[in-house]
């Protein structure tokens, strides 16, 4: 059985974003400001989210996690803000 699967932006306390995926997005996020969460994430506290995308399985949030990593800062706000539903960004 699959259940929900997130990849999230989430923006911290330096500016910086940070993307990555779960199946939890609220333990994650806990785990994240608990100082738990990814190495990136844990000098850089607290974190808030700023973007959040649901798929159905887990090799799909994946997939769009390095999507998103592949991108320039300017392309990561344009999708926080919205501007981007299609996700149709070049990866060059």
């Amino acid at each position: 059985m699959t259940g929900t699967n997130y990849t999230y932006i989430l923006e911290c306390a330096d500016g910086t974003y940070y993307c990555g995926w779960t199946n939890d997005i609220d333990k994650r996020l806990r785990t994240h400001n608990a100082g738990k969460g990814g190495k990136y994430t844990r000098v850089r506290l607290p974190v808030r989210l700023v973007h959040l995308e649901t798929f159905p399985t887990k090799e799909e949030a994946m997939a769009r996690e390095w999507q998103i990593k592949q991108l320039r800062r300017e392309q990561k706000e344009e999708i926080i803000r919205g501007g981007n539903q299609n996700n149709d960004y070049s990866f060059q």
